[in-house]
């Protein structure tokens, strides 16, 4: 595996770049799928902001300032590309915020994509619940096993601040799984 800063500078020099950017693709498209698939709800939808997320970062790449991890800054990308994907389609769909996440966990029982049993159901449900900051200080601490100063650097955040919203939405979501 290359080095990150290595990376970096072949992603940033014009002659390196493509196969740099096959390297980066194929390194954290996956974590990067699943993190965006767990915000969306579906697999297509995970499919489309993927792409955006990549696109972005290829073209953005010569602005990476290298003050956080190429990592956390991917992160930050997709996480902003998942939510204005999801904004943008309730307002498509002229329905709320809210409405379109109601809608979206209907569907997933029917995602062929979607492997989990009735329990990972249950949890989709209960994170669902959720504030938003806390839907994705929960996914990415529970799922990507992410250090509270890595998803700081991906929030642009306070380590207390997040700690005490995990914390909240652990809470939360043992409160929804106990009475449903």
């Amino acid at each position: 595996m290359i080095a990150e800063a290595d990376l970096v500078a072949q992603l940033k020099n014009s002659k390196t770049q493509p196969k740099a950017f096959e390297v980066l693709v194929n390194t954290y498209k996956q974590r990067l799928y699943w993190h965006i698939r767990r915000i969306v709800l579906n697999h297509d939808d995970a499919d489309d902001v993927l792409q955006n997320t990549f696109i972005k970062v290829f073209r953005n790449i010569d602005g990476f300032k290298e003050e956080s991890q190429l990592f956390s800054w991917m992160y930050r990308i997709a996480t902003n590309e998942s939510l204005s994907f999801l904004k943008q389609k309730a307002k498509k769909q002229g329905i709320s915020d809210e409405k379109l996440q109601d809608k979206m966990l209907g569907n997933l029982q029917a995602d062929v994509y979607f492997e989990g049993n009735e329990i990972q159901l249950k949890l989709q449900n209960a994170i669902a619940t959720l504030p938003e900051k806390q839907k994705l200080v929960f996914n990415m601490k529970y799922y990507d096993a992410l250090k509270y100063e890595e998803i700081a650097a991906i929030l642009d955040t306070s380590v207390g601040g997040l700690k005490a919203s995990y914390h909240i939405a652990v809470k939360k979501i043992e409160a929804y799984l106990k009475t449903n």
